[in-house]
């Protein structure tokens, strides 16, 4: 027994010295190992330990045939190679106007304005001389114009129809969209009839189909319905079709969003909800596939665009429904992205020329085919500076 115990003892004492060696010899191996990486040198061709060959010159290379960067070495290449480009006509003009005599500075958009009538004729003026032909009109309602049934969105002798009638006698080619959508003339300021503090779906489609149809008699080309009810699309169509304006297009707000980025444009409009907020009609931000569903009923109701609203932070979306419709597709910059950028700018923290071009070409890539944007004039000047486009 005695044995086996020493036995067992010096087993135990061999396998100690055994580990306490192994610690010993690598440690200091590990030590000097980190020693030489720190003072030499790193040799690329080290014989034995090469990482990099030598071409014929004795230069280094990285034997490769497919080198990227060759079609990225000079200007010429890359307009050459260039998948998208921006140029003025992909653009849609959104002015803001106002029944007063004066233009007045949107405090949360720098250089936006409510434009008085004879201003805005102005702004179209320089924006068309710079490649812009297409507006999208947003009015700002005097209280005492609004209801709870909206009545003054369908006026025909309210702002927009009036408006459309300036521009019209004025450029007849111009492309005149118009806001389909209550909130403006709303005394609640939502999109739809409110009822019970409800925003109800068919009765709000009504008053809708009218304001569509007295756009369509002033003389607008496209009317946009942005209030995001149930079945809207179809019944509009079905409207402007009966009364013989089959040719009036329709750009679906197809994917609008309940988004935080709105704020600015309710500041332009005075049109923030009387209470509650949109999430019963406008989509969650955390839903993509829901969108296709949207552009599927869009699209079957008889849209002639899809839009995405906002732009930058939903161009997954703008990528789902291009992939998932031959319809073109626009994208809203809309007033927080632009007023962020500003801001930015103002601040002297990003060049705002070389994002704002950017932020475009990140639409088209995404798959836009046509953006609005208050940067619309601005990026036309830009461009006429650098050949037209981008």
């Amino acid at each position: 027994m005695k044995q086996v115990i020493y036995l067992f003892t010096w087993i135990l004492l061999i396998q100690e010295y055994v580990w306490s060696f192994r610690f010993v010899q690598l440690t200091p191996m590990k030590s000097m190992k980190l020693s030489m990486s720190n003072n030499e040198e790193f040799d690329a061709f080290k014989p034995g330990h090469a990482v990099l060959q030598r071409n014929r010159y004795d230069e280094p290379w990285v034997p490769q045939r497919i080198r990227p960067r060759r079609n990225r070495k000079n200007e010429v290449i890359r307009s050459m190679v260039r998948e998208n480009i921006v140029k003025p006509s992909d653009f849609i003009y959104p002015l803001f106007i106002h029944n007063d005599n004066y233009k007045q500075e949107i405090s949360s958009m720098p250089n936006c304005f409510r434009h008085s009538l004879t201003t805005m004729l102005e702004e179209i003026t320089e924006a068309v001389s710079f490649g812009i032909k297409s507006f999208v009109l947003f009015p700002k309602v005097p209280d005492h114009l609004k209801t709870s049934y909206a009545e003054e969105s369908y006026n025909p002798n309210g702002i927009v129809p009036t408006a459309i009638k300036m521009i019209k006698d004025k450029f007849p080619d111009v492309l005149i969209v118009t806001d389909v959508a209550l909130d403006p003339y709303s005394s609640m300021g939502h999109d739809g009839v409110v009822v019970n503090k409800e925003i109800v779906n068919d009765l709000s489609i009504m008053q809708l189909q009218k304001q569509a149809i007295m756009h369509a008699r002033a003389g607008a080309d496209i009317v946009a319905p942005s209030d995001m009810m149930d079945g809207r699309i179809g019944a509009i169509r079905d409207a402007l079709d009966s009364e013989g304006y089959t040719s009036v297009s329709i750009l679906a707000y197809t994917a609008k969003y309940a988004s935080a980025y709105y704020g600015p444009f309710r500041d332009a409009l005075d049109s923030h909800p009387g209470f509650g907020d949109k999430k019963s009609y406008q989509q969650d931000p955390a839903n993509g596939k829901e969108a296709l569903i949207e552009a599927s009923l869009d699209v079957a109701e008889g849209a002639d665009m899809l839009m995405v609203k906002p732009g930058l932070p939903y161009l997954d979306v703008i990528y789902r429904l291009k992939t998932h419709t031959n319809l073109p597709i626009a994208a809203y910059h809309v007033s927080g992205e632009y007023a962020m950028l500003k801001a930015a700018a103002k601040q002297g923290w990003l060049d705002e020329k070389k994002a704002v071009l950017e932020t475009m070409m990140c639409f088209k890539r995404a798959g836009t085919d046509v953006i609005l944007s208050y940067y619309a004039k601005q990026v036309a000047i830009w461009l006429a500076e650098t050949g037209g486009y981008i």
